[in-house]
């Protein structure tokens, strides 16, 4: 049963009346069965909440999802996903009650902040269970009614559950008078990598070839560092003579040309794409095929992850190496993942480098078996530190999903 409305509430909504939907905002067909509708305020928490989704979706086959982004959002620059992703409408009342009347959700899970309070009050109308997780208190109040008393504690207790990532926000919910019983602490979505399994014939075949010889792994890297990672390369085997790197370039189309050059440089180079034999004397490995990068990091101690000392790329995603058991190593130029290098460093699974003399340094360092071990447990604890909390979501979703089913059939 849903709560009284306030005057605040209704002062509100007549202050934010507009019309139901626009040309801006078309909408795809709901689909048959149940849904449950998942807002994302931040575009960096995308790839978290669909690894999520899939989660929750192994558990419960025939629920659909829906994603939403704030009205505002470019939904081109945000990265594609397999799951329909619309604007939610401007705060607007009637907007708020089409999308509902529309979608009609089974439950609703709110990431992060930017709080509307007309669809997040009118889904509560409705009965729809409403979670808020990575709570921040944020909210997007209509212009013209920022003065109304009441309305950001009215929004917050629509939530049936509410986390928060910082005991300062709990404590700040708390003191907005938000019921202490529905507010709970709780680490922000991770993403879980699940690498697929690789034939355990061609992995012994593998190591056999590599015989026991220190190996590091320099994974989708861009022209522009190639010099980079091979003066790291020819510093680091004065160190360690039988030291071998597989080289992955990012752009297949680099592969030729690049083993050509290190023909011409004097390094004893194989093309695995073209079904080079590895031979005890082979020092670089050069691979161009993004499906082999999961053969590669099981048998490299050490991963560089590349498109990450030059401007520009923004670095590549570092979960499934650590995953698999590499130590990473990075550039500084890591923006598009840069929460998850910053976890992996604070955890000590991550290394920083700026330098082709700083990477070659790393990289003799990190290959004492000692260290890599040390780096691949601390990455390990890290990639799967979130699974029990998005257990706990999950059953708390389908908790609220199986009670609506049985609401509905007793009626």
């Amino acid at each position: 049963m849903s709560k009284p409305r306030s005057l605040s509430l209704a002062a509100y909504r007549v202050l934010s009346w507009g019309v139901p939907y626009s040309a801006d905002h078309p909408l795809f067909p709901r689909p048959d069965g149940e849904l449950i509708w998942v807002h994302i305020n931040d575009p960096d928490r995308l790839r978290a909440v669909v690894d999520f989704c899939r989660r929750l979706q192994q558990a419960r086959p025939e629920l659909s999802v829906l994603l939403s982004a704030p009205p505002e959002a470019d939904l081109t620059r945000w990265e594609n996903c397999e799951y329909p992703m619309v604007n939610l409408p401007l705060e607007k009342t009637g907007a708020a009650r089409a999308f509902l009347d529309h979608w009609r959700p089974d439950v609703g899970l709110w990431v992060g902040g930017g709080l509307m309070p007309n669809v997040i009050t009118r889904a509560d109308e409705r009965a729809i269970p409403l979670i808020l997780i990575e709570a921040q208190v944020d909210i997007k109040v209509a212009r013209g009614a920022r003065w109304l008393p009441d309305i950001t504690r009215y929004t917050f207790d629509c939530f049936r559950r509410i986390f928060a990532t910082t005991p300062e926000t709990a404590r700040h919910l708390r003191r907005l008078g938000v019921s202490a019983r529905k507010v709970n602490e709780s680490p922000a979505l991770h993403v879980s990598p699940n690498p697929r399994p690789w034939p355990e014939d061609e992995l012994i075949e593998m190591n056999h070839a590599l015989a026991g010889r220190p190996v590091w792994l320099a994974a989708c890297v861009r022209d522009k560092e190639f010099i980079s990672i091979l003066s790291a390369h020819r510093q680091a085997m004065r160190m360690l003579p039988r030291l071998a790197l597989v080289l992955h370039v990012a752009d297949t189309a680099e592969a030729m040309p690049l083993h050509r050059r290190l023909e011409s440089m004097d390094l004893r180079c194989v093309n695995w794409d073209d079904s080079g034999q590895i031979e005890d004397t082979t020092q670089v490995i050069l691979s161009a095929v993004s499906e082999d990068l999961g053969l590669w990091h099981r048998v490299s101690a050490v991963t560089f992850m590349g498109g990450s000392l030059e401007r520009g790329a923004g670095g590549h995603d570092p979960l499934v190496a650590t995953a698999l058991g590499s130590a990473i190593i990075h550039g500084p130029f890591v923006d598009r993942h840069q929460q998850l290098y910053d976890q992996l460093n604070r955890a000590g699974a991550a290394r920083v480098v700026r330098t082709a003399t700083e990477l070659g340094d790393s990289v003799v360092e990190l290959l004492a078996p000692d260290r890599a071990a040390d780096m691949a447990l601390a990455g390990w604890q890290v990639v799967t530190e979130g699974a029990p909390q998005a257990d706990q979501m999950i059953d708390l979703v389908q908790d609220y999903l199986d009670q609506r089913s049985a609401d509905y059939a007793s009626t």
